[in-house]
């Protein structure tokens, strides 16, 4: 008789197995590994097109290809699993673009159609710019390589709660009622109601393929497993879930369709949102602690969401439950890639932490991650939010927080490289009668004005208009006084805090505080000569020397270094303008520090900076320092040095560790852990992403990451399987390894 452990080993097996054949249908993927499973032979969407650029907008584009690419969906059902669902595919890879598709769409693509979907076309495919055009825009952004949010989609999170009480069908009823109430608003509610039977749909094929494997199926546990798999697909099809298993059933299939629409990754509060369903089963004889486990451990399989656990209520009382620890140990149990964050507060029990910091080390794959509240929650009150509402907001993206419901951040979607904000303050300078660091430092302040005015108008732009291009039709149903309006969230949200990130800190700092030292203090150069190597590319003669003496200077979270002040000056004037510039209405910007997985992106366009980087080089990553800042003491003055450039108002600049402890699993090195973690909170930090990395193992994968196809590692704010990135990435996490306590 096959136990819960028989199955999970061999569901593990089963991930590994498909994580390398994505792969190959992929290419190196340097995202979220999502959950997905591979294509099966043969399959193909017929995108629909309603626009001149060979690519879809509005509510009737996105809900008729939602529906093509759902129907193309087989069903997935694993008899060893107890939930059913998998996505696959997503709308984005129809939207024209090709440097968006995967390997295998492209090979779909005729050459015709692969020339039109080129980078070089007239237009871009996901923002439609033939009715919504900002080409005046243009120059600024590329001056200042701004990511710029438009054509961003999904970086918010849903209330899971409206849709466990209303169930499909309750979305159905919702989308009628307030159709009548709202007759101008038919193209939405046609819209939405198209959508949630496409869902429904999806759901009757996996209905229809367990009955099939009913028929066959003679393990008697694995058929009493179908049965009630059958069931629980059966009561969530229409209904609102009932029981754990349907609760756990009807969030898979809602992530599936979120994925597939718009690649929506947040979650929600696990613990306490499943806790009503957990303890009710319990009562009612018709739930063990085991079968909760893996019945988590099976929702994590299916789709590594981003969800929270633990945390506080608006009152200071810590929600932890005995739920949080069997999440826990659910994903202990199948130890994949996951995105677990933990709510770390000053009245968390003790105890949990240390039970996830354990975890942490045991497993070496990347989570849980850990958030601060007091910092996160006191920042994000400084917009002029209730504390009641910031307690409301979770970890549910990369680096980012939001309100269910509420909440429409565009998080995670708006960059400005500062990088290249300095490179042009450096050629404003070159020519002027007067060169120094405070020259620099107000040109650097004038470009970053002009960088975040552009930014915002970018920003102005996509919210004007997203309800028109890219409507989020499946977030919409769980979202506050959408249907109930017919508005899309981008018109309707309660609160538009509109994230807006920094990257490349660590070089900017880095480049004012060698030209500090090395030319102003200490004249080992002179502003000619770092000129010149920088036109040069460090090349010639005395290019190398010149980049040493450069490169040499104190770096960035060195400890109290002229870097450090350069970078605790960068923050201020960063978190200044960017809240200062106005915004209409009630939406305003809020600064963070973070640069997701771009940090090569970025670098291939800046030339050669201060700090001896060559052009093209990859620039600092996140709030990190620049690898190789230090080697003695690496992590707490890391932890020190990220401290001190938080930006204050609820959005996070994250500490990434990588590192080898080398500690053993006992208590001694869960408290080391567990102190790094308090200490940095203590100090002001707000998130920290660790990879605890064997070594040998690491530098062997990276040379033939097939020896450990199992590897995962947290690439930025999510996890990934190291095998599936590009050689490019898996480099990048060996340069920011540490070595040392």
């Amino acid at each position: 008789m096959l136990t819960y452990g028989d199955r999970i080993r061999e569901l593990r097996k089963k991930k590994i197995n498909d994580t390398l054949l994505k792969r190959e249908q992929n290419g190196y993927t340097d995202l979220d590994d999502f959950g997905t499973v591979p294509l099966p032979a043969g399959y193909r969407v017929e995108p629909w097109y309603n626009s001149k650029n060979g690519s879809f907008y509005g509510y009737d584009g996105m809900s008729e290809n939602f529906c093509r690419v759902m129907d193309a969906h087989p069903p997935y059902v694993d008899p060893l699993e107890m939930l059913c669902g998998r996505w696959r595919d997503m709308l984005v890879n129809y939207r024209g673009d090709v440097h968006y598709m995967p390997k295998w769409r492209q090979k779909q693509l005729s050459i015709k159609e692969l020339e039109a979907s080129g980078v070089t076309a007239q237009w871009s495919k996901r923002w439609d710019e033939i009715r919504f055009p900002y080409d005046e825009l243009k120059p600024l952004q590329k001056k200042y390589n701004i990511t710029t949010g438009i054509d961003g989609d999904a970086h918010f999170a849903c209330d899971y709660s409206i849709g466990l009480s209303l169930g499909f069908g309750g979305f159905l009823e919702k989308i009628n009622k307030y159709r009548a109430v709202n007759p101008d608003k038919k193209d939405f509610y046609d819209a939405e109601e198209k959508c949630v039977k496409a869902i429904i749909r999806f759901i009757d094929r996996h209905t229809d393929e367990i009955k099939r494997q009913l028929e066959t199926e003679k393990r008697p546990e694995i058929k009493e497993n179908l049965e009630q798999m059958l069931a629980a697909n059966t009561a969530v099809r229409l209904k609102k879930p009932e029981t754990f298993r349907q609760a756990c059933q009807w969030v898979a299939y809602f992530n599936c369709a979120s994925r597939v629409y718009t690649r929506d990754g947040a979650g929600f509060q696990l613990d306490t949102l499943l806790l009503p369903y957990y303890e009710n089963d319990v009562k009612n004889g018709i739930l063990d602690d085991e079968t909760a486990k893996f019945l988590i451990a099976n929702l994590l399989l299916i789709d590594p969401h981003y969800y929270q656990v633990s945390g506080v209520d608006k009152n200071d009382n810590d929600l932890t439950n005995h739920l949080s620890y069997l999440v826990l140990e659910a994903a202990d149990m199948i130890n994949i890639s996951a995105n677990l964050t933990v709510r770390v507060h000053e009245n968390c029990d003790r105890e949990f932490l240390k039970r996830s910091v354990y975890y942490l080390l045991k497993n070496k794959n990347g989570w849980p991650r850990f958030c601060c509240d007091k910092t996160l929650t006191e920042g994000y009150m400084r917009n002029g939010i209730s504390k009641e509402i910031a307690r409301k907001r979770i970890a549910v993206g990369c680096n980012w927080m939001c309100v269910p419901g509420k909440e429409f951040p565009m998080n995670d979607t708006v960059k400005i490289n500062i990088a290249k904000v300095l490179e042009q303050a450096l050629s404003d300078m070159k020519d002027s009668g007067e060169r120094s660091t405070q020259r620099l430092f107000e040109l650097f302040t004038d470009h970053l004005i002009a960088a975040i005015e552009v930014t915002a108008k970018g920003i102005n732009l996509h919210l004007d208009h997203q309800w028109e291009v890219t409507p989020e039709l499946i977030m919409n149903l769980m979202m506050e006084n959408t249907l109930e309006k017919g508005l899309d969230i981008s018109q309707c949200a309660e609160l538009y805090t509109i994230g807006v990130d920094g990257a490349g800190l660590a070089v900017a700092a880095d480049s004012f505080g060698a030209l500090e030292a090395r030319v102003e203090n200490e004249g080992l150069l002179s502003w000619d000569e770092v000129y010149e190597n920088l036109e040069n590319n460090f090349e010639g003669i005395n290019g190398e020397r010149v980049r040493l003496i450069l490169n040499s200077a104190p770096k960035y979270c060195g400890g109290n270094t002229v870097s450090d002040k350069w970078a605790k000056r960068l923050t201020d004037v960063w978190v200044e303008k960017v809240k200062a510039q106005a915004m209409p209405g009630k939406r305003q910007l809020i600064p963070g520090w973070f640069s997701w997985s771009r940090t090569i992106e970025y670098g291939s366009v800046v030339g050669a900076t201060p700090n001896g980087r060559k052009k093209g080089e990859p620039i600092s990553h996140g709030a990190n320092p620049n690898p190789h800042f230090r080697v003695d003491g690496a992590v707490t003055a890391q932890s020190s040095g990220i401290a001190a450039v938080q930006c204050g108002y609820g959005n996070t600049a994250p500490l990434q560790l990588e590192f080898d402890p080398q500690l053993a699993l006992d208590k001694k090195g869960v408290d080391i852990i567990t102190r790094l973690i308090l200490g940095h909170f203590a100090e002001g930090g707000t998130l920290i992403n660790i990879n605890i990395l064997d070594t040998d193992k690491l530098m062997a994968a990276n040379k033939d990451p097939d020896l450990y196809p199992d590897l995962v590692v947290r690439v930025t704010g999510f996890t990934a399987y190291f095998a599936s990135l590009s050689p490019e990435f898996r480099q990048l996490v060996v340069n920011r390894f540490l070595t040392n306590m």
